[in-house]
């Protein structure tokens, strides 16, 4: 493969790595298929992805089902082309690398903060990170196609 058709790639961060960062990678997948390189990682790791993240991703047809919450990997956040944290709190914890290229910080809707719950809420959020995931997608492949 010649340096110009090189696949880009992106990291998607939050905090426990088991909802928004998962739901992002696996909308990517969807989207994208093969023309991104998709991770996702926390910065505290929980135990398990979230059933209503996947659930609803699920009902757009993307899949998180055989996916687990991993660690963030400091290398691979200096590898990859981009660096998505989904969220404040994960926002705070990622420091300052002069080694990695572009970091993005999406304030993601919350639709508990109106008081909105369970899969109607996870509902919104998907369909936040998935508008975001595909104007992503049309900026790193449209970039990558132009270089």
């Amino acid at each position: 493969m010649s340096e110009s058709a090189r696949t880009p790639s992106v990291l998607f961060v939050c905090v426990r790595n088991g909802g928004k960062s998962q739901m992002a990678a696996a909308l990517m997948r969807l989207h994208a298929g093969d023309a991104v390189e998709v991770h996702s990682a926390g910065t505290e790791p929980g135990s398990k992805i979230n059933g209503l993240s996947a659930e609803a991703v699920a009902e757009v047809g993307a899949d998180m089902s055989g996916e687990a919450p991993t660690a963030l990997d400091p290398e691979l956040m200096r590898r990859v082309d981009r660096v998505v944290v989904l969220g404040a709190e994960a926002a705070g914890e990622i420091g300052d690398d002069d080694e990695v290229t572009a970091v993005d910080v999406w304030r993601t809707d919350e639709p508990s903060d109106r008081g909105i719950e369970g899969l109607e809420r996870m509902r919104l959020v998907r369909d936040d990170i998935d508008r975001r995931v595909r104007a992503l997608i049309a900026e790193l492949v449209d970039s990558e196609a132009h270089q």
